[in-house]
């Protein structure tokens, strides 16, 4: 009983790893979508492994729809110039980027940050997306 118990707990321990494991781009991205999107931000967050904005985004029949846009890692970021104040809340920026896999979903692998001021940003990871 004691063995059947450690086996268990062994394949249940194992089991979770994966649940831990970073996604790859593909998992979660579609390499085959790519999209542009324009909103005003309404959230930035700043945590590893990958840093998330939110973007209130006007469909062309006047819907507002709220899309996450993922981007590299801060430590990334912040070698090609990012400072945690490049995005603000209310400021209305232009994302390209890839769509995800769930339509229903409304994120993307954020590539290129245009911001109102014209400035642009590489915002993408070395993650094994197509470049853009």
């Amino acid at each position: 009983m004691k063995k059947l118990f450690a086996l268990v707990a062994v394949l249940m321990f194992a089991s979770s790893i994966d649940a831990l494991a970073h996604h790859s781009f593909a998992a979660v991205y579609d390499a085959e979508k790519p999209m542009t999107v324009k909103g005003k931000v309404t959230k930035v967050e700043w945590m590893n492994p990958h840093i998330h904005f939110f973007l209130d985004v006007a469909e062309p029949n006047g819907k507002v729809t709220n899309w996450t846009i993922e981007g590299g890692t801060p430590n990334q970021l912040y070698r090609r110039g990012w400072k945690r104040d490049s995005l603000k809340v209310g400021q209305v920026v232009t994302v390209d980027g890839f769509r995800s896999r769930t339509p229903t979903h409304f994120a993307l692998n954020g590539r290129n940050v245009t911001l109102d001021n014209g400035t642009k940003l590489f915002s993408g990871s070395n993650d094994g997306a197509p470049s853009r």
